[in-house]
């Protein structure tokens, strides 16, 4: 059974540290949130919020790019919207991708099947426990750091070569998770192309590798909430990474916030049919000595029904340093970021709570304004 909601430790212990996660507490019939759920006002999703005017840079999230026009005549123009929308939001969709809808589908059932299983079976990937170092079960993002917790569990699968991956991947979503980060490699690829020559550089293909070399697929479980109201799936942050793909469900639930504007302003990416999410993580903000924006977003939750997404993350490797282009720093006058070993950076980033865009601090170069 699940504990009383009033007894914080013994929660904590029955989330976090038993495995049962949020998913443990919903079936075990919980009627309202429990305190420490419980976001703090200025945290909270105002879903009714609406956006009145809207403009270019919002309406690039609303329809998809057909990135299979980058190689016809309309490549100007797609490599423009790509551009501008990542320095801009940091945040755009794309169909006719690469990845198959049949894959897509096949993504979002393997990760309903793998939260279907047992407390039990789904502990096994607990961090502390788990036989694989690439595979890791939680809740929340960091909860022993967290003074509210985000509802939400996953799993995350970390990418080394195919063998490792068959091997220690739970059997539940391997073989599909494996395919969508095979299958996003060359969208990958053609997106980090475009946004670098746009900046007049041009990487080798090792340089490229190593910026992208260590590979993420993470799946979000977000159950159902009796008080969404009070609740977020995800914390507002960005990611620490070059780039994210994301398949999101029919749900909806993902927003970004507007960095120009009103202070304080979000719009929901619309799921649409097809379509991978894009977003652009610290990594190629600090690369692009700021020209490019890494997006600040965070997921709400719903009382309706459980919902679902697929992250992947390509994200430099550990040992790769990080900063910006020197092209750009002579060309600019001045370097917005310093020098970071990307391991740092990564232990930096997980180990405090989401709070917005201050992952970016540790590479801030105090000599810069």
């Amino acid at each position: 059974m699940a504990p009383s909601i009033d007894e914080s430790n013994a929660l904590f212990d029955f989330v976090v540290q038993k495995g049962n996660g949020v998913k443990g507490l919903v079936d075990n019939g919980i009627k309202v949130v429990p305190e420490r759920y419980i976001q703090p006002p200025k945290e909270r999703i105002l879903i009714d919020k609406k956006i009145i005017n809207s403009n270019d840079d919002i309406d690039q999230v609303l329809v998809a790019i057909d990135l299979s026009k980058v190689h016809g005549p309309e490549h100007d123009q797609v490599v423009g919207t790509i551009t501008k929308a990542a320095e801009t939001l940091g945040f755009f969709q794309v169909i006719n991708h690469g990845v198959t809808l049949e894959l897509l589908e096949s993504l979002k059932g393997a990760a309903h099947n793998f939260f279907a299983q047992t407390p039990m079976e789904k502990a096994v990937y607990l961090k502390e426990v788990s036989p694989s170092p690439l595979v890791k079960y939680g809740t929340s993002f960091v909860p022993e750091k967290e003074m509210a917790l985000e509802w939400k569990d996953y799993v995350s699968m970390m990418y080394t070569n195919d063998d490792e991956a068959h091997a220690q991947w739970p059997p539940q979503c391997k073989d599909v998770a494996l395919e969508y980060l095979k299958s996003s490699t060359k969208m990958v690829r053609i997106l980090l192309e475009i946004l670098f020559e746009n900046l007049g550089a041009t990487l080798d293909e090792e340089k490229l590798e190593s910026l992208t070399g260590l590979k993420m697929v993470n799946m979000n479980f977000y159950p159902s909430c009796p008080n969404p109201e009070l609740t977020v799936g995800v914390g507002r942050h960005s990611d620490m990474g070059t780039l994210t793909v994301l398949l999101q469900d029919g749900i909806g639930g993902l927003y970004v916030k507007l960095e120009q504007g009103v202070e304080d302003e979000w719009i929901e990416i619309p799921p649409i049919p097809g379509a991978l999410v894009i977003n652009v993580g610290d990594t190629m903000q600090i690369l692009s000595n700021g020209r490019y924006k890494s997006a600040e977003h965070r997921v709400r939750t719903t009382s309706s029904e459980s919902r679902v997404s697929v992250p992947l993350f390509a994200t430099p490797k550990p040992s790769e340093k990080i900063g910006p282009l020197p092209q750009l720093v002579e060309s600019d006058g001045v370097a917005h970021y310093k020098q970071v070993l990307f391991g740092d950076y990564m232990k930096n980033f997980f180990g405090k709570a989401h709070e917005g865009k201050k992952s970016l601090d540790f590479a801030q170069n105090d000599d810069s304004a």
